[in-house]
């Protein structure tokens, strides 16, 4: 058996004994969206637009994470909404950084790896830069939407405040608690991730003006900011949602 299955194996009983049947769903959730990515993958080879891809594999993607890993509809459903309207506030918002950024392709770092290849594939790299850093963002999104949604829902259910306005306040309440760990997971998910390119950075004594506008570097940080404008725009736009349906 190999170290991948092995991983997965345990992987699957712990999500099952802690999480029981919802558990087992969002197992499942996670398969059919590593097969989505595959699929997009794929699609844009074949010479089919990023951005569709990304706007129809953003969209797949933050259902089946929320549906099949919720289990509370009322839940799941405001989080879903919530999500998808955030989610299209940001992929504009990509495609205008991205394109005033100037870091799609490959940079310095990436020759050795590159060397002996083709990059005549017919795909522009931009629109890739664009699919990278949307689908990077869902996790985030979908993470700030549940919880707010899960904690407006707890206070819908005891009845507490009946008011619009103090409905609303309390979800930017409960917004403030998960907005700082959720920054600091998607930071340390970062430089956990690029730790040697940091090490090689240091290792070369690269100055600190070179290391923050290298390409590579400079690409990720785009993407871990936008994951970050995306988690602070879920928690008013959820809580906002719930509000006013509750309201009308």
């Amino acid at each position: 058996m190999s170290t991948i299955s092995l991983l997965t194996l345990v992987l699957l009983a712990l999500m099952v004994i802690v999480g029981g049947r919802q558990g087992w769903s969002a197992f499942w959730s996670l398969l059919l969206n590593f097969c989505c990515l595959f699929f997009a993958i794929v699609l844009v080879s074949w010479g089919l637009s990023p951005l569709w891809i990304t706007l129809l594999a953003g969209t797949l993607i933050l259902a089946q994470t929320i549906w099949l890993g919720v289990s509370d509809s009322f839940v799941a459903g405001r989080s879903f909404l919530s999500s998808i309207i955030v989610f299209l506030v940001l992929f504009g918002l990509i495609i205008l950084v991205e394109h005033a950024a100037h870091v799609p392709g490959f940079g310095v770092e990436d020759t050795d790896a590159l060397e002996g290849m083709s990059l005549a594939i017919g795909v522009s790299y931009s629109q890739v830069a664009v699919m990278v850093a949307g689908l990077c963002s869902l996790g985030a999104i979908a993470e700030a939407a549940i919880s707010v949604a899960a904690g407006m829902a707890t206070i819908l259910d005891e009845q507490l405040p009946a008011k619009q306005n103090s409905l609303f306040q309390a979800g930017l309440h409960i917004g403030r608690q998960i907005i700082g760990t959720a920054l600091n997971t998607l930071f340390f998910g970062f430089f956990g991730g690029f730790l040697a390119l940091f090490i090689w950075f240091a290792g070369l004594g690269y100055p600190f003006l070179t290391v923050i506008n290298d390409k590579v570097f400079v690409g990720e940080i785009i993407i871990v900011l936008v994951s970050f404008i995306g988690v602070l725009l879920a928690v008013p736009v959820t809580a906002w949602l719930i509000s006013w349906r509750e309201r009308s």
